[in-house]
C-alpha cells in the first residue's frame, strides 16, 4: 500500500495518507474536504548485491542500521 502525500485545495493543509486502491478518496484531516490535489513524491530504495553494502550492527546496542543510528553514545 502506497503512501501518497495531498495538498487540501479548501484549506491548503498538506497531508500523507497510507490509501488502498479499493479505499475511498481520503478527506482533508482538517476541513473534511476531498477537493484534494496529490503531490509529487519522491522515493528512496535501498540497493545493493549484498550485506556488506550494508553497515554493520552497533557495537554498543545492536542497532541495525550501524553505528550511531540510535544516537547512544
Amino acid at each position: 500500500m502506497p503512501i501518497y502525500e495531498y495538498a487540501c485545495t479548501t484549506c491548503g493543509k498538506e497531508f500523507e495518507k497510507l490509501v488502498r486502491q479499493s479505499s475511498p478518496a481520503p478527506a482533508c484531516p482538517s476541513c473534511h474536504s476531498v477537493d484534494l490535489r496529490k503531490k509529487l513524491s519522491a522515493f528512496s530504495a535501498i540497493t545493493g548485491s549484498g550485506a556488506s553494502d550494508f553497515p554493520g550492527p552497533c557495537g554498543s546496542c545492536g542497532h541495525p542500521d550501524g553505528p550511531g543510528a540510535c544516537h547512544f553514545q
